[in-house]
């Protein structure tokens, strides 16, 4: 008895920490999670390519948005980050990561344009990371009304045609998107949309694939 006592009370100080925190981190290979069946397409077909560097998810090119949804139903806050790939072509690459997500129609989403990041026009630039809350508030109604607020400017973008990585740091009323491994956010904006639990997707717009390798989401209160 007293050998399980002291197993027990080991046990709950490893755990308390976290509990305390109340986090909980996922690490996920999309082709993994594909080839499992755990991902729901929307609007989008899927092809798994092996590369030196692992395997990973081509989603292909069509004329409406598209997202693939995870399985993950409950995340509120935390953090979300993403390894993907767009290309350098215009109006053909909008990649990022659908959040909140209450169905195929009511989700918010933080996405990028790789062929804006070395735009010569500096209005065009601007438009290199942008966030979304549909169906209300559409990334033409944001700029219409809210001209440079909901989309940014990366500074020191990543190779348009290469990987690269977006961090998103949602909590009850922001959301911060950080490209690669800079410290200050390409983006801070305020949420349009109530911060109830949802699921998490990868969004890929209209007219645009995009390549997904990794999903990193940790889980805060």
């Amino acid at each position: 008895m007293k050998k399980q006592t002291k197993f027990r009370y080991l046990f709950i100080v490893i755990l308390l920490p976290f509990l305390l925190l109340g986090q909980r981190q996922q690490t996920i290979e999309l082709a993994t999670l594909y080839k499992k069946g755990k991902l729901k397409s929307v609007n989008r077909e899927i092809k798994i390519v092996s590369s030196d560097s692992g395997a990973y998810l081509k989603i292909l090119e069509s004329k409406k948005e598209g997202i693939l949804w995870l399985a993950a139903r409950d995340f509120k806050n935390g953090t979300i980050e993403i390894e993907m790939r767009g290309k350098d072509v215009f109006q053909r690459s909008f990649i990022g990561i659908a959040f909140h997500g209450v169905d195929d129609i009511h989700y918010d989403a933080l996405y990028c344009r790789p062929f804006n990041f070395f735009a010569k026009d500096s209005v065009r630039r601007i438009h290199a990371v942008q966030y979304i809350s549909h169906p209300d508030f559409t990334w033409e109604k944001l700029r219409n009304e809210k001209n440079a607020v909901f989309e940014k400017e990366i500074i020191n973008p990543p190779n348009p045609n290469d990987w690269f990585r977006m961090k998103l740091v949602i909590d009850k009323t922001n959301v911060k998107a950080y490209i690669n491994n800079t410290t200050l956010p390409s983006l801070i904006v305020e949420k349009l949309s109530n911060p109830n639990p949802g699921k998490i997707g990868l969004f890929t717009a209209d007219s645009s694939g995009g390549d997904f390798k990794v999903i990193k989401i940790n889980y805060k209160k």
